[in-house]
């Protein structure tokens, strides 16, 4: 039998550990934090998820969706809160379609319980990646807690310990390994709506909701004790930016200009701003993702996504997805599997990338666009007379599994077609009259 190491016990680490374990493999999985299991889980830092149809294959493939669904909330539409308080709904797909909030903490440690289901599957915490020699596959970790160092050798490693991965950043000093980051202007901080004092949401919790703002946003997801995890993206630097909100003052008279329905449901938000971090968002590419046969990265560690898409969880899982299909039309023979999957899933990475950053700027400012709302209302209505020939960006990345790269270049298609149709007289007006879909049709057949 065959010995695994998996570097970082995060969302895909152990999800992938579990897909190991069913196939017979002894998996170790190391972590530097402490056990989340046994960790209470704080806020501050952590952007809740949004699960969709990527995500639910990974977790039905391993035989435990049934018991993630218990701890996620549908959201079937968007609803964007104007400054003057008004409300606008944007539904993601049809009606019986969502994506689901969860929590990134709860989700972790629901993925590590199930695994103690394997006893082919170890985990070690407190375990510090200092360095992998590449020639022996033998990992050296620093255990943070009794401050010793460790060395384990294994037939094959998985990284999936993040986008500053240790595993990484030694593949990077290997011949051929090619590698960019680059930091958004933006970063992000964590937010709460309290529930009710009942325990009721103080917001429809079937929905999430964005405060677009042009340069940039808050948005909001329902958690199961009826509060809400907020999230603001802001600029790091400039003239309103977190370097420039300095004081209690300064951040309440922010607030109440900017999102002036939100401030009566954020009791603690001046306590919530100054103490929790401030965050940076990082976008990682590189090739390959594999050393050989012997090391593999999944997740973050092979391509950090910004999160205005919902996808990087959802990206990662489907690392898991492909790998194990790869591997069982391999029959489990690992020569160039590696390989394979890094030449065919890299493209999907960087495609993911591109999608997310086009995805913030529609979440920020577009959604609040009378001509984009058009065109997503006459792409719904194209779609529904005829499914075979359009399916909208927004669902070929969230309610199928259609490659990234391939929905990338889709778009490009229907992009050229929709600017056609916006052109037409009195499209506002008249969008809804038989002729537009006539003109559609004719511009895709």
């Amino acid at each position: 039998m065959k010995d695994i190491a998996i570097v970082g016990a995060g969302l895909v680490g152990s999800l992938q550990a579990i897909l190991m374990a069913q196939k017979g493999y002894n998996v170790s999985v190391f972590e530097r934090r402490e056990d989340l299991r046994k960790a209470k889980l704080l806020s501050g830092k952590s952007i809740n998820l949004a699960l969709s149809d990527r995500g639910w294959k990974a977790l039905e493939l391993a035989g435990i969706a049934e018991d993630i669904r218990a701890i996620a909330i549908p959201m079937y539409k968007r609803c964007m809160h104007a400054p003057d308080g008004s409300l606008s709904y944007q539904p993601y797909g049809r009606e019986d379609q969502a994506i689901y909030s969860v929590s990134r903490g709860g989700l972790n440690q629901k993925l590590m319980n199930l695994a103690d289901d394997y006893p082919n599957i170890q985990y070690y915490f407190d375990r510090k990646c200092e360095d992998l020699d590449l020639s022996s596959n033998t990992l050296k970790f620093r255990h943070t807690a009794n401050k010793t160092e460790e060395q384990h050798r294994f037939d094959r490693i998985f990284a999936t310990d993040g986008a500053f991965s240790a595993v990484r950043m030694r593949m990077q000093k290997s011949t051929m390994f090619d590698y960019s980051q680059k930091f958004l202007d933006h970063g992000y901080k964590e937010l709460v709506i309290p529930a009710n004092e009942d325990g009721t949401h103080k917001l429809d919790k079937n929905c999430l909701h964005i405060w677009p703002r042009g340069e940039f946003m808050m948005i909001a997801l329902a958690n199961l004790d009826g509060s809400f995890t907020c999230t603001l993206f802001f600029p790091m630097f400039g003239e309103t930016s977190f370097d420039t909100l300095k004081t209690r003052e300064q951040v309440e008279a922010f607030f109440h200009k900017t999102f002036p329905d939100a401030v009566p449901l954020m009791p603690t938000l001046l306590d919530d701003y100054f103490a929790n971090p401030t965050s940076t968002l990082i976008m990682v590419r590189c090739e390959p993702w594999n050393y050989q046969d012997k090391v593999l990265l999944l997740g973050d560690a092979a391509h950090a996504i910004v999160p205005f898409y919902g996808q990087g969880m959802n990206c990662g899982f489907e690392d898991c997805t492909v790998f194990d299909q790869m591997y069982k039309e391999a029959n489990g023979n690992w020569d160039g599997l590696l390989g394979r999957f890094s030449e065919f899933r890299v493209p999907d990475g960087n495609a993911i990338l591109d999608l997310a950053l086009l995805n913030y700027i529609e979440m920020r400012d577009l959604t609040a666009d009378p001509d984009f709302l058009l065109r997503k209302k006459i792409e719904a209505k194209f779609t529904q007379l005829h499914p075979d020939k359009w399916l909208p960006l927004y669902s070929q990345v969230t309610f199928s599994n259609t490659r990234y790269s391939d929905a990338l270049k889709n778009d490009a298609r229907q992009q050229v077609v929709m600017d056609q149709v916006m052109q037409l007289e009195n499209i506002h007006e008249n969008w809804n009259e038989p002729y537009v879909m006539e003109k559609m049709l004719a511009l895709v057949s």
